[in-house]
Parts: structure tokens; C-alpha cells; sequence
């Protein structure tokens, strides 16, 4: 009972659920994440931090870039809010489906190198 109250509680903000919602569509790194929330960098680090902790998102590093994507499903419950997540909340609620649009019209452009003085 434990594990289901960590992941309950760690979803029972709505920030994390938007996060979640977007990164069950497709890996994002955390400045796309700050585009089509229309939030601040350091507020999706730290919610992305607790989803880390829980074990539902995870990270890998590409060069200066760090992309997010959820964790495949551990157990019965997790399938069941992965579905919810895409079926139940893009449908009922006008903001995921901002989030979503945001999120198609983020383009991320690589950094360019910075030319070096002589």
C-alpha cells in the first residue's frame, strides 16, 4: 500500500500531471517542457525531480541537452494511468489540450558553438 500512496501523492498536483501527459506523447527536454506549460525552469526541474524520485520519469544525457520520458508501466496501476493519462485528460480538460498544442508548435534549435577569440 505504500508504493500506491507515493504515486498517488506524487501525482496529486497538477503541474506533474501536465508533465506527465506530455511526455506519454513523446521525450522533451526541459525547455520544451518550460514552452508549453508557460512555466519557469526551475519549477519543472523540481516537478520533474519528484516524478524522477518516484520512478515514473526518467533522464538520459545528449551532450548539453537532458530529455525526459516516462519509465515503462511497473505494475497494473501504472498501466491503468498511463491510459488515463492520454484518454481521460486531453478529452475533459481545456488546458492539457493547450499543453499539447504548445508542445507541437515548441521547435528547440541546437545550441550554436561559441566562436572562440584569438
Amino acid at each position: 500500500m505504500k508504493d500506491e500512496l507515493s504515486l498517488f501523492r506524487c501525482l496529486s498536483d497538477e503541474t506533474r500531471l501536465r508533465i506527465m501527459l506530455l511526455l506519454s506523447i513523446k521525450e522533451l527536454c526541459v525547455c520544451q517542457l518550460e514552452w508549453a506549460l508557460e512555466l519557469i525552469q526551475a519549477k519543472v526541474s523540481r516537478h520533474l525531480t519528484v516524478l524522477k524520485n518516484a520512478g515514473l520519469v526518467r533522464d538520459r544525457r545528449d551532450g548539453l541537452w537532458i530529455y525526459y520520458s516516462l519509465t515503462k508501466p511497473r505494475n497494473e496501476l501504472e498501466k491503468i494511468i498511463h491510459k488515463y493519462l492520454r484518454k481521460y485528460l486531453t478529452t475533459k480538460h481545456n488546458l492539457f489540450k493547450k499543453d499539447i498544442t504548445n508542445m507541437k508548435k515548441c521547435v528547440v534549435k541546437p545550441l550554436k558553438k561559441i566562436a572562440t577569440r584569438k
